[in-house]
């Protein structure tokens, strides 16, 4: 799937559009073949560039190619899988193709880009790339850390259920939790070093008024990364403790 969204300059509305134009956002979800293709004929970008994000192995970094920046983070996937919710994360990609197009590339249809569409960031405009690029950086450390709170609480459901009925079933599900949280460990950790590489300006050109959203976005995932560990840490000690009581 693509879409074509432009901010209108004078009325500040975001509208869709038929065809590709200078100071459009470019999304791009589970691309076919003939999408990336026309994608990459009209702006003439380099394959990698468009395509590395679509692996689901690929991790965060930073490729700049002449006129091209890539920056990869992973974010949060959650999803429905035999009456449970799953927490993991998947690549996405931001492509800054030289000063006239931004485009996010993702293999999954996830709510992170839903409110940019809906109108729901504030002081968002597709034509201000580096501030629009920083935005989705911040709500992606803002989802993480949403979501790692929905797991503690799934955490505690399951110790009550634990202590009411010692069963395999319960552990199991806190089993799946503790993967996710070593998900979403490991992608908070990779996503900081990108943010880090972005500090320095060289990645992508920092206005003045843009430093305080990036600064916000670091705390933020420094948070998420701190509340993911303790998490990790108790939960590993309450499935210990239970699989010895159990066993």
């Amino acid at each position: 799937m693509i879409e074509i969204w432009k901010t209108h300059e004078s009325r500040n509305e975001l509208l869709y559009l038929d065809t590709i134009e200078k100071g459009c956002w470019i999304n791009m979800i589970s691309p076919s073949e003939e999408e990336l293709e026309m994608v990459i004929k009209s702006l003439g970008l380099e394959q990698n560039m468009i395509r590395d994000p679509l692996d689901d192995e690929e991790k965060p970094r930073v490729d700049i190619d002449e006129d091209q920046t890539l920056i990869i983070v992973d974010i949060p996937y959650v999803y429905e899988d035999d009456g449970s919710i799953k927490y993991e994360t998947v690549p996405m990609g931001l492509l800054q193709v030289r000063d006239d197009y931004i485009i996010t590339i993702c293999s999954k249809q996830t709510s992170l880009l839903e409110r940019f569409r809906k109108g729901q960031i504030r002081d968002f405009y597709t034509y201000k790339k580096t501030r629009f690029i920083l935005q989705i950086l911040y709500h992606v450390a803002k989802d993480f850390l949403k979501y790692l709170k929905h797991i503690d609480k799934k955490t505690e459901f399951l110790e009550k259920s634990l202590h009411k009925s010692m069963r395999n079933k319960e552990l199991y599900k806190l089993m799946e939790l503790s993967k996710s949280l070593v998900y979403f460990t490991t992608s908070l950790k990779s996503n900081e070093t990108v943010l880090d590489r972005l500090v320095t300006g060289r990645v992508i050109k920092l206005y003045e008024e843009d430093h305080d959203i990036l600064e916000d976005t670091i705390i933020e995932n420094k948070q998420a990364i701190e509340m993911a560990n303790i998490y990790s840490s108790i939960l590993s000690g309450m499935m210990d403790a239970f699989a010895s009581i159990i066993s």
